[in-house]
């Protein structure tokens, strides 16, 4: 159940990223938990676990590292378009 939850959290982590910087994540839903994750994990080795937990996630870092992670995946995106 732990692990179900983990990727909820992640989910709504990376939707909530994609809905601040206003740019969809590839992939969807799988994006939206995929970036949420990842940047659970950017925003914990920069931040560290400060904040409210849900899931083992500190809701903050994770949010700070989701929007770092979709600005990047963003911006190669749209110099992969014009190429």
């Amino acid at each position: 159940m732990e692990f179900i939850m983990y990727l909820i959290v992640g989910g709504i982590i990376g939707w909530i990223a994609g809905l601040i910087l206003g740019k969809d994540i590839p992939g969807g839903i799988i994006g939206n938990i995929i970036a949420g994750i990842i940047g659970a994990w950017i925003g914990g080795a920069l931040m560290g676990d400060m904040g409210p937990q849900i899931a083992d996630i500190a809701i903050i870092p994770a949010l700070i590292g989701s929007i770092i992670l979709v600005f990047i995946v963003g911006f190669i995106m749209k110099s992969m378009s014009k190429a």
